[in-house]
């Protein structure tokens, strides 16, 4: 029978896409979508964050011509955000209630920087984000995939992906089933590419290479949920070269890094940044081969505050 409010029946969905003050909301017992406004109280009751995202769940009516009204905005379970533009203290929320994240990389062309990936990573620790690493283009490497990212694979799940002969796709569909999981990483590397081999019918434009800069070229302008299935969605989110690391605090930096965690509390000072203190059992770690000397690297470049890659 389904709740009604007055002469109209309450439908529930998901925020697939959002046009300024508008939304698409996908709804849960159809094919449907319904282009969407949010009632005015919304916006009284949400300070800090956007009013409604793109993943958010969401109670609607259909108030008829294809449009609704969103009428309930449920909290949020997960984020992926960063700070709004010109403010200290207002999230701009990139997907909400994403299961996992899939940072997605080029084995080459363009070439893969491991910094850029720990920023990714590091973003995703610290909002308890689980982790895919997805290293596509492999067709295109002359050795093993296994060198890309050497020091990650022992502590994330990487795939190795081609989407030009399908290798690795299918395997993927199946750790993307049942979850929202959002997709993010540099431009060029086949975020758009990857998304239509996992449904064809998306017909996403797809982006190009630019031989002067090897740099990729912006083909996604904003987030967007793809349905891949009754309850398996991808949000494919802007080309962008990396997230600031807004809300890390640095004394929370080292817990970002997994590695470091069976280390953390035997140093000899409660206070050491794991920089340059005597007895500090990360640095011991690194020495010793435990901790890979390249995520350290990207630890203490962070923790300077270096500019992005």
């Amino acid at each position: 029978m389904g709740v009604w409010l007055g002469n109209q029946q309450l439908l529930t969905g998901t925020v697939v896409r959002a046009f300024g003050k508008f939304f698409e909301v996908a709804l849960d017992e159809s094919d449907a979508t319904l282009l969407c406004t949010p009632k005015g109280i919304l916006k009284r009751e949400r300070k800090g964050t956007d009013i409604v995202a793109v993943g958010d769940r969401v109670t609607v009516v259909d108030v008829g011509d294809g449009e609704g009204r969103i009428e309930l905005v449920e909290p949020r379970q997960s984020v992926l955000a960063r700070l709004a533009r010109h403010t200290r203290d207002t999230e701009q929320v990139l997907v909400a209630n994403p299961d996992q994240a899939l940072f997605l990389f080029a084995a080459t062309e363009p070439v893969p920087h491991p910094r850029m990936l720990d920023r990714f990573l590091v973003l995703a620790e610290s909002r308890d984000l689980p982790v895919l690493i997805g290293v596509n283009k492999i067709d295109l490497l002359a050795g093993d995939p296994a060198q890309v990212f050497p020091e990650h694979r022992a502590i994330y799940p990487v795939i190795d992906i081609s989407v030009r002969t399908d290798q690795g796709v299918n395997y993927l569909r199946e750790l993307l089933e049942g979850k929202i999981t959002v997709v993010a990483g540099p431009s060029g590397v086949g975020k758009s590419s990857l998304v239509n081999s996992l449904n064809p019918d998306l017909g996403l434009a797809i982006s190009s290479i630019s031989e002067s800069t090897g740099k990729g070229k912006h083909t996604t302008t904003a987030a967007q949920l793809f349905r891949l299935g009754p309850e398996t969605y991808i949000a494919d989110t802007p080309g962008i070269r990396a997230l600031a690391l807004q809300g890390v605090a640095l004394e929370d930096l080292p817990e970002c890094f997994p590695e470091f965690r069976p280390f953390l509390g035997h140093c000899r000072f409660n206070d050491c940044t794991h920089v340059h203190e005597p007895g500090c059992a990360i640095r011991e770690a690194v020495g010793s081969g435990e901790i890979g000397f390249g995520r350290y690297e990207s630890y203490v470049s962070l923790r300077r505050g270096d500019p992005e890659d």
